[in-house]
C-alpha cells in the first residue's frame, strides 16, 4: 500500500513520519515524499553559525497547543525544550514616531484580569475614550451577547463592537498583521479568533469572559506563552527526518499533477517531473497534499473544480532579516520580546505616518529565548510584509539588509533618545553585524478572509467525494506549527488505516 506526500514542510515530513512508524509497528504501508526545493522543511529553517542560532522562520509555537511538544518528546527532544522569557516579556508598539509599550496582562487586544484594566490608564497607548470604552464594555455584556450576528464578520467590525476605533487601530491592527500579515477588515473573526468570537456568544464581554476563565483556574500560574528547541526549530526538522526511511524522499522533484485512476485500477496517478526534466507517472493508494495554498490550488483544480474558489485567494508574503551583534552594549533595545507597526492604512491619525517605515514587525531574539546568542551577543529578526515584502523580495540580499539596518536605526534611536519623537537627519545604521541572515517567503501565509470557514468546509466536503485525497498545510486550519501537526498526524494515521481496509 503506497501514500504519496506532496510538500516537504513541517506538515509533510509530520506525516511522512507518522506512516514510516506505522510501518516500524508491522502496517503493510510505504510513503513517498515529493519536494520541489533542494531542502526539507518548508518555512523551518535554523542557521547556526558562531554560537548563534538564527530562525529563518517560525522561531517557536504557542504553548497551549499540546501537538508539538508532545512531536518533539516523542522524537527524543524533550531535553531540547524551552520557554519564552515570560518574565521579561513586553510588546512595543510604534505609534506617533515613539516606541509605546502595551500594556501588562493583555490577551491580544483585551485586558484578561481587573488589574489590567486598571492599568490601563497609566499607558500612553489609549486616549481618555478608549479607556473608557473598555471601562464599559464588561458592562454591555448582555447587549454585546445580543448583537453578536449568526454570520461571520471581519475582525475589524468585531473588534469595534466591542472596543472601539482606537483600540483595532493600535493594538488589534499590529498584532494580527505581525501574526497573519492580514488585513484586519478581511480576516474571518470566526477562522481567526474563535476563542474570542465563543466567549462573547457565552458572557458578551471578553473581559468578563477572561476573568471567569482565570478564575476557573483556580489561581494557577500560567505556562509560558511560547515554546521553542534549544538548538532551533531545525532540530524538529532534523529529527524528523532520520526517522523516515531515506528512499522515501525524493527532493527537487515537481508534482505536476495528480489524477484519480480508473475504475478497476490504483486509486491515484502523480505525474512529476525532475531537475533533468524527466517526466514521470506512479501510481498510489492515497495522496496527502501538504503545499503551500498556490500549489495547492493548482494540483486540486483539475480534480476539484471548486477548489479555485473555496481556497484562500490571498495570501501575504514576508522578508525576514535577522542581524546577529557582537557587543549587546552597542546595540540598545527596550525590555521586552520586540515591536509592531501598525499597518499602513490602519493607523489612527496620530500615529505612525504610513510612509515612515516599511518594516512589520521586529522581534528581539536574545530577549525572547535564551541560548540564541553567545555570551555579550545580540540577535534581532526584522520583518517586512504585504506590498513591502514584495517589492524588497526583487532587491539583492545587501539590498534590503541595508534598508533593514536603516529602519531599525530609525524606531530604535526614537526610543533610546529619551523616549522622544525622532527628528533631524536620517540615522546612522546599526553597527556592523557579524552574521545577516536573509530570506524570502512569497504568498506564504494564507489570508482567511470573512467566510472562510463556510468556504473551507465545503472544499474538505468535496474532496471526501474523492476516497484517498486529504489537504494539509495551512491552507484551511491554522497556521501555527502545533495544528499543522496534529492535522498531519491525522491524516496519516487514517490514511495508513484506510490502506489496510
Amino acid at each position: 500500500m503506497r501514500i504519496a506526500i506532496i510538500g516537504g514542510g513541517i506538515a509533510g515530513l509530520t506525516a511522512a513520519y507518522e506512516v514510516a512508524r506505522a510501518a516500524r509497528e508491522g502496517a503493510a504501508v510505504e510513503a513517498v515524499l515529493f519536494e520541489a526545493s533542494g531542502r526539507l522543511g518548508g518555512l523551518i529553517e535554523t542557521v547556526r553559525e558562531g554560537g548563534f542560532t538564527v530562525e529563518c522562520g517560525p522561531d517557536g509555537w504557542v504553548s497551549a497547543k499540546p501537538w508539538a511538544r508532545e512531536l518533539a518528546v516523542e522524537l527524543g527532544l524533550e531535553s531540547e525544550l524551552i520557554s519564552s522569557n515570560d518574565a521579561t516579556r513586553k510588546t512595543w508598539l510604534y505609534l506617533n514616531r515613539r516606541l509605546v509599550a502595551m500594556p501588562d496582562g493583555m490577551n491580544m487586544m483585551v485586558p484578561s484580569t481587573a488589574e489590567a484594566l486598571a492599568a490601563l490608564e497609566d499607558s500612553p497607548l489609549f486616549t481618555a475614550e478608549a479607556i473608557a470604552a473598555y471601562r464599559r464594555e464588561p458592562a454591555r455584556a448582555a447587549e454585546l451577547m445580543s448583537a453578536a450576528p449568526e454570520r461571520d464578520e471581519s475582525i475589524a467590525e468585531f473588534t469595534l463592537r466591542h472596543f472601539g476605533p482606537e483600540v483595532l487601530e493600535r493594538v488589534a491592527a499590529p498584532l494580527l498583521a505581525g501574526v497573519f500579515g492580514g488585513d484586519v477588515r478581511r480576516l474571518s473573526a470566526r477562522a481567526v479568533l474563535p476563542g474570542f468570537v465563543a466567549m462573547e456568544l457565552t458572557h458578551g464581554s471578553l473581559i468578563a469572559g477572561l476573568e471567569a476563565r482565570r478564575a476557573a483556574e483556580n489561581g494557577a500560574a500560567p505556562g509560558a506563552i511560547f515554546t521553542s528547541l534549544r538548538s532551533g526549530l531545525g532540530a524538529l526538522v532534523e529529527r524528523l527526518t532520520a526517522n523516515i526511511p531515506a528512499g522515501w524522499l525524493r527532493l527537487n522533484t515537481s508534482v505536476t499533477g495528480i489524477a484519480h485512476a480508473k475504475e478497476g485500477g490504483p486509486r491515484w496517478i502523480v505525474s512529476t517531473v525532475n531537475p533533468g526534466k524527466r517526466r514521470a507517472t506512479e501510481e498510489f493508494d492515497a495522496v496527502l497534499v501538504a503545499t503551500a495554498v498556490d500549489a495547492a490550488r493548482g494540483l486540486l483544480t483539475p480534480i476539484v473544480p471548486e477548489a479555485a474558489e473555496l481556497l484562500p485567494a490571498e495570501a501575504s508574503s514576508a522578508v525576514l532579516v535577522a542581524f546577529c551583534f557582537a557587543e549587546a552594549a552597542r546595540v540598545l533595545l527596550p525590555q521586552g520580546f520586540g515591536f509592531l507597526v501598525p499597518p499602513n492604512g490602519a493607523c489612527a491619525k496620530d500615529a505612525l505616518d504610513p510612509a515612515e517605515t516599511l518594516l512589520l514587525a521586529c522581534t528581539f531574539t536574545d530577549q525572547k529565548f535564551a541560548q540564541r546568542v553567545p555570551v555579550g551577543g545580540r540577535q534581532v529578526r526584522a520583518f517586512f510584509g504585504g506590498a513591502a515584502a514584495d517589492r524588497l523580495a526583487k532587491c539583492g540580499n545587501d539590498e534590503i539588509a541595508a534598508i533593514a539596518r536603516l529602519e531599525l536605526a530609525r524606531i530604535l534611536n526614537s526610543h533610546n533618545h529619551s523616549h522622544a519623537p525622532l527628528t533631524g537627519p536620517m540615522p546612522a545604521p546599526l553597527p556592523a553585524p557579524v552574521l545577516t541572515v536573509v530570506r524570502r517567503w512569497p504568498r506564504s501565509l494564507p489570508q482567511f478572509a470573512v467566510g472562510h470557514l463556510e468556504r473551507a468546509a465545503e472544499l474538505e466536503a468535496r474532496i471526501a467525494e474523492l476516497p484517498g485525497l486529504t489537504l494539509l498545510g495551512n491552507s484551511l486550519h491554522g497556521v501555527g506549527l502545533p495544528d499543522l501537526i496534529r492535522d498531519a498526524r491525522r491524516a496519516a494515521r487514517a490514511a495508513s488505516l484506510r490502506t489496510q481496509d
